[in-house]
């Protein structure tokens, strides 16, 4: 009787623990997030002499080591544990801003870049996988789109402030503004130290060669991508998209100080877009309702047709067509994480999320070089919007393709 109340009590503990994830992961996200870096990097590499195809380049370069790393980095989750992961990947960032707090040349920039990529990889697929996997063990993850909806909302919020933070930081001091960045990613180590990893089917502890429970976990991962045509498709389809909404977002940053804003009033600018993108995530699991998937398809013509109106020469419009991108951006997160989330069994979820991310910096590579080196040429106005038609002429061909479960996503 002793030995099963000890069991019991061990169990609720943990039960705790893992509730307790969630607000811990809230907090974590909060504190990354005010990383100021997203909303001032182009500015910062073109005011230290970068072109923008100099620009495209080193974000081509972020998401080739995305590549190479990105299906490690899950397994090492996946295998080792997924708070060990995201305690180096915050380290890693941390040393890639201090890196750029000191650089000057393209080589630096794009060692920095390389690290930040690292220390992306690393929280890429763990962080998400420890709460659903979390959310799974106490029975709550049917519940979990609305915790990933509020996880997006709270990325917002911090990056809006982030945003406003590093436009008047950049527009006096670049030195503070770099500084703060690597202050912020080493305080979001402190939510991660206090994290508990959820129960799952991990070989920990077997005696097998690591190479092997490698080579094992990738064919078992791989092989659940080949059985499960859905799982490629959602990822295929919502990489593009981001994709573009991503590329949209960083180069309106150029765009904007092209037409005479100060970093500050680009800020604001950026801010608006913050708002409206953490209205989208807020809203992300009522809409999805009412819509099904069809949300899907209204979402992705939003985005395209946002950035076709950067054609038209006019700041209000572009501004407007910013916001809303941002807004059903937002919106997709949720969707497809808990359609991806429902189709990966537990031991596979870091490594298979990886996947996605890996597939997102495929797509990155070929826009975003290709776009900055067509933007010195053409202009960007034009740039963006050739963009936009492209991803309206991907969705047509897409069109019908069933992306989500249950005819909902």
């Amino acid at each position: 009787m002793g030995k099963e109340f000890d069991m019991n009590a061990k169990k609720h503990t943990l039960e705790s623990k893992l509730e307790r994830n969630i607000g811990l992961d809230y907090i974590s996200t909060f504190i990354t997030n005010l990383n100021m870096q997203s909303s001032i990097w182009v500015l910062y590499l073109a005011y230290c002499g970068m072109s923008l195809a100099q620009v495209g380049l080193i974000e081509g370069i972020y998401h080739a080591t995305s590549i190479v790393f990105e299906i490690p980095s899950g397994a090492v989750a996946d295998l080792l544990g997924r708070k060990k992961s995201m305690i180096l990947g915050r380290i890693c960032i941390g040393i890639s801003c201090m890196i750029m707090l000191f650089s000057k040349s393209f080589g630096l920039f794009a060692l920095s870049f390389i690290i930040q990529a690292l220390g992306n990889n690393f929280n890429s697929g763990s962080e998400e996988a420890l709460v659903y996997d979390s959310m799974k063990y106490i029975g709550r993850e049917e519940h979990y789109m609305g915790v990933y909806g509020r996880l997006n909302v709270i990325i917002e919020v911090s990056q809006g402030i982030a945003t406003v933070a590093g436009g008047v930081l950049a527009e006096y001091s670049w030195f503070w503004c770099y500084a703060a960045c690597a202050a912020i990613a080493l305080l979001a180590l402190v939510p991660v130290l206090l994290l508990t990893e959820a129960p799952c089917d991990r070989q920990e502890g077997k005696r097998i060669a690591l190479r092997e429970l490698v080579i094992s976990h990738f064919r078992k991962s791989f092989h659940i991508l080949r059985s499960d045509a859905r799982i490629l498709r959602i990822i295929l389809y919502f990489s593009t998209v981001f994709a573009a909404q991503t590329l949209l977002f960083f180069y309106s940053q150029q765009y904007y100080f092209e037409c005479g804003y100060n970093k500050i009033e680009i800020s604001l600018i950026l801010l608006a877009v913050g708002l409206a993108s953490c209205a989208g995530a807020a809203l992300s699991e009522k809409i999805y309702r009412l819509w099904g998937k069809k949300t899907v398809a209204i979402a992705t013509v939003f985005i395209a047709g946002a950035l076709i109106c950067y054609s038209l020469g006019n700041i209000a419009v572009s501004i407007v067509g910013f916001s809303a991108a941002g807004f059903f951006n937002s919106m997709l997160y949720p969707v497809q994480s808990e359609a991806l989330n429902q189709l990966i069994p537990s031991e596979q979820r870091a490594t298979l999320i990886s996947v996605n991310s890996l597939f997102f910096s495929v797509a990155m590579i070929l826009l975003f070089p290709a776009a900055g080196a067509l933007a010195d040429r053409l202009g960007l106005a034009t740039v963006l919007a050739g963009i936009g038609f492209t991803v309206l002429v991907f969705a047509a061909i897409c069109a019908g393709t069933q992306i989500c479960r249950n005819g909902k996503s």
